[in-house]
């Protein structure tokens, strides 16, 4: 009787465990936001073929590089500038649109402007995809690296081996000011400013050298001129600028 007594008594327990299983399963589904890109990287734009290479180390480009790293280093004594590069190097989408809610002139969020929000999450998703390739074709050293110095930002480990060119942060940026200027068009300046910025950062970091940011930016223009010619795209492009004016 007692061993009985005992087998229903585990019996309770494990369906219990199981139904708790279940549920939190179930929650974390459902928190979870599948994002399903415009398109897939084989149907975008080949970095590799569109961008130049990097410059080569005794390139007087590469002069050039090393001329602003070294103003990038300066820089840092700012301290209001320098925090502004360490909340640039945060790698999330909800870093960076956040970034760039004062130039927009309202804040971007999924409560708050879910049809916005659901463009640039998706577009991003999009278009990060892209610079995968170039970074394993060229496996550019990054200015860290080859300087022997820390990064401003304390991403060494995380970006160590990684290659630098293109940059994904600028991409990220300038692909996002690209698309809220269109969204917000009345706010196009101080947008294109703060993108512009974020790219900046990016060479005071330490973590990319001025060519990988200015040829980042012409791969950022080439993700969002592609990113047009998805109907899906700009269906959600009208639903977002419909909702940023109704709330004007």
């Amino acid at each position: 009787m007692d061993f009985f007594l005992y087998l229903c008594t585990m019996k309770r327990k494990i369906t219990l465990i199981i139904l708790i299983l279940v549920c939190s399963l179930t929650v974390s589904a459902q928190q979870e936001e599948k994002v399903t890109p415009y398109y897939q990287v084989s149907e975008l734009p080949d970095l590799v073929k569109c961008l130049p290479p990097p410059p080569a180390f005794d390139s007087p480009e590469f002069a050039n590089d090393m001329m602003q790293y070294a103003w990038g280093v300066q820089q840092r004594q700012d301290s209001l500038r320098a925090e502004q590069v360490k909340r640039d190097a945060v790698w999330s989408y909800e870093a960076l649109l956040s970034t760039f809610e004062e130039a927009f002139g309202m804040e971007i969020s999924k409560e708050k402007t879910p049809e916005l929000w659901k463009l640039m999450i998706t577009s991003l998703t999009t278009t990060d995809a892209m610079r995968k390739a170039p970074k394993a074709y060229y496996h550019r050293q990054r200015p860290f690296e080859r300087m022997g110095q820390p990064t401003l930002t304390g991403e060494d480990e995380e970006l160590r081996g990684e290659g630098s060119y293109p940059s994904g942060h600028t991409m990220r940026g300038w692909t996002c000011a690209l698309l809220l200027a269109e969204v917000n068009p009345q706010r196009a300046n101080e947008i294109y400013a703060r993108g512009w910025d974020y790219g900046v950062s990016r060479v005071i970091a330490g973590a990319h050298w001025q060519s990988d940011v200015d040829n980042t930016r012409a791969a950022a223009s080439i993700a969002y001129a592609a990113l047009h010619n998805s109907k899906d795209f700009c269906k959600q492009m009208e639903k977002a600028k419909k909702e940023v004016r109704s709330k004007r």
